[in-house]
């Protein structure tokens, strides 16, 4: 892809995880320490009225925008900027995608930024994440 081509209206290639895996999850909840038995508790997430399958951390549904920007841009380090609302809950075996669109291109040379906006869709049409990144650009 010519960065030229990089314009209001592109698609950004998207990113797609099928299955979330409930061992990963519980995995990020010992890594975090997070105490939420929701991400590792069968029983705690049907005590909670949340179904029968482990919920993902929110950051790791955010990090699917994360890696798609990655993968596009071709470094971590592009990404400048990410605003995000979540909506709902990603579960264990869920099949989610990571999309994108730029809205705006400003500035030029080593400062042309994209402005984009980001989301997250489980499988079922659910977008679970929304929101906005800033990404830079290369040089052609």
């Amino acid at each position: 892809m010519s960065t030229s081509e990089i314009t209001p209206g592109y698609t950004i290639p998207s990113f797609v995880v099928d299955p979330v895996d409930g061992e990963h999850i519980r995995q990020i909840a010992l890594i975090l320490d997070d105490p939420n038995p929701i991400h590792f508790d069968l029983h705690a997430v049907a005590a909670a009225g949340m179904g029968d399958r482990e919920i993902n951390q929110g950051g790791s549904t955010m990090a699917y925008i994360i890696d798609m920007i990655t993968s596009w841009a071709g470094t971590r380090s592009a990404l400048q900027r990410i605003k995000c609302r979540f909506r709902d809950n990603v579960r264990a075996g869920d099949v989610v995608t990571a999309g994108g669109t730029v809205l705006e291109v400003t500035g030029g040379g080593d400062n042309r930024r994209a402005l984009c906006e980001v989301w997250v869709d489980r499988g079922d049409g659910t977008r679970v994440i929304d929101g906005t990144v800033v990404v830079a650009i290369p040089e052609e």
